[in-house]
């Protein structure tokens, strides 16, 4: 299924997709964060949405620099944390805290558990780019951006 029938949103708001793209360079070029950290969040917060644009975009940018078999354990990283840096680990938990937080109200045990893994300015930085990636998923599923992922 194409974007046959849905707006493209960024070409109708040019001004809305700079400033969300503005905070997408901000967290992608000037944090601290690693890059596949970041790509990891990515790709996991789009799983939670289900944003199949995202999902696709992240799996390949992560496969650039992880391997296929940890990729693919991404949605059930909690079971094979021994499969990730405890950083990556608690950035994950920290993104779906943050992701679902009607839910979680990111809870204090979740805060702690984030505050203890990254300084103040990255756990900062880090939910920035949560929250924009929650941001762009909410656009690129109602409006069915297209995937690079061939029939």
């Amino acid at each position: 299924m194409g974007n046959d029938t849905r707006l493209i949103w960024h070409e109708i708001a040019p001004q809305g997709a700079r400033a969300l793209f503005g905070i997408h360079h901000y967290v992608t070029s000037g944090t601290n964060l690693p890059e596949e950290l970041i790509h990891l969040v990515f790709l996991r917060v789009s799983q939670i949405n289900g944003c199949a644009h995202c999902i696709d975009l992240h799996t390949r940018d992560l496969l650039r620099t992880m391997p296929v078999d940890k990729v693919a354990l991404v949605p059930v990283w909690a079971e094979v944390q021994h499969l990730f840096p405890d950083k990556y680990c608690a950035a994950l938990a920290w993104a779906e805290e943050v992701t679902l937080v009607s839910q979680t109200h990111a809870c204090d045990a979740a805060y702690a558990a984030a505050s203890a893994a990254f300084a103040p300015k990255d756990l900062v930085d880090l939910t920035i780019a949560i929250a924009a990636m929650n941001a762009f998923n909410r656009l690129g599923a109602p409006f069915r951006l297209p995937v690079k992922a061939a029939a």
